[in-house]
């Protein structure tokens, strides 16, 4: 059995499908709700959707788990609710770490790129855990992030007791199918295509620092297929716990992103600029780009799909049809 938290969100339900492709039996921790969310499950039903206040009840039955796959979390990059983001995405985690540790069993949860702040180099996205402590997120969703990377690398120094293998990966800008329910939160791979299908041009947001021209803020965005497979690779090699970067390893920029939707699309090329919404300023990373050195270096071999190639997937296969869920 194998526990996805957030199992009926967009990376949790994409890797929710690969796992039920593989007859795998999973237990799905998330709320369905009234909207459209369970649609991310039609296709690959779990054995059993669970509540999240249900979840410490279910553990106490003593399941057999061979493994627990963390991505539920508030992963709004303006929430403001300090306590409710420190109880879901940090207090929570560390209890399903413990529980992990205790039960023998393998843990591989969701950090974020979020976590880098402002760094605007390549050399800046360094996970090496030696460099963790530098790190300044921008907002809270990003420091809830890091701030428990840091509490297992501090229980790594102590000692403390540990999943058999655990792995911390910090999501860059990830888009594809079963994302729809975000809502402000969505790709904007999805929010271009729709702007474009109704006969307007892509809106991107003017630049807010004098040195990066407007269209030219850059970010690592990854296919899901992509993020997905890393996943299983780690499932499927017990040997490897770390914290690593989970991106393209490439930097594109919003201008680049807005052609290939176009594209896909089979719109012309028409892009307009807007101001930067004031809860974004100050809080906008301008650039990220995921170091894979050590992802690398631990065996990992699979290519990345290029944002052309995930853009047209993602549109042709799923956004321009009739039902756009994996």
């Amino acid at each position: 059995m194998i526990i996805i938290t957030g199992g009926a969100g967009f990376i949790g339900s994409c890797l929710q499908a690969s796992l039920a492709q593989r007859g795998v039996e999973t237990v799905v921790v998330d709320w369905l709700g009234s909207d459209l969310k369970w649609r991310n499950l039609a296709a690959h039903a779990p054995s059993r959707v669970i509540a999240p206040e249900e979840l410490e009840a279910f553990l106490a039955t003593g399941p057999k788990v061979d493994a627990v796959f963390h991505m539920g979390a508030i992963s709004e990059t303006t929430a403001r609710d300090a306590d409710l983001v420190w109880r879901t995405n940090v207090a929570l985690t560390q209890t399903l770490w413990d529980w992990c540790a205790r039960t023998d069993t393998r843990f591989i949860y969701a950090s974020s790129a979020a976590t880098y702040g402002a760094a605007d180099r390549p050399e800046l996205f360094s996970d090496d855990p030696a460099m963790l402590d530098r790190l300044t997120p921008l907002n809270l969703y990003g420091w809830s992030k890091h701030t428990f990377d840091q509490h297992v690398m501090a229980g790594l120094k102590k000692h403390a007791p540990q999943p058999p293998q655990w792995a911390g990966l910090k999501f860059f800008n990830v888009y594809g199918p079963n994302e729809y329910h975000k809502g402000k939160m969505i790709s904007v791979v999805k929010v271009k295509y729709d702007e474009v299908k109704a006969g307007n041009p892509a809106r991107l947001f003017r630049s807010d620092r004098p040195d990066i021209a407007d269209g030219q803020q850059m970010r690592d965005f990854i296919w899901v297929g992509d993020v997905v497979d890393v996943m299983l690779w780690l499932y499927d090699t017990p040997s490897v716990s770390g914290l690593f970067n989970c991106g393209s390893g490439v930097a594109r920029s919003y201008l680049d992103l807005a052609h290939a939707v176009c594209d896909a699309a089979g719109c012309p090329r028409r892009v307009e600029f807007i101001a930067m919404p004031d809860s974004l300023r100050g809080q906008y990373q301008s650039y990220t780009q995921a170091d894979l050195t050590r992802l690398r270096a631990a065996g990992y071999t699979g290519t990345f799909t290029t944002l052309e190639d995930g853009i047209r997937q993602y549109v042709q296969n799923y956004l321009a049809t009739e039902n756009p869920y994996l």
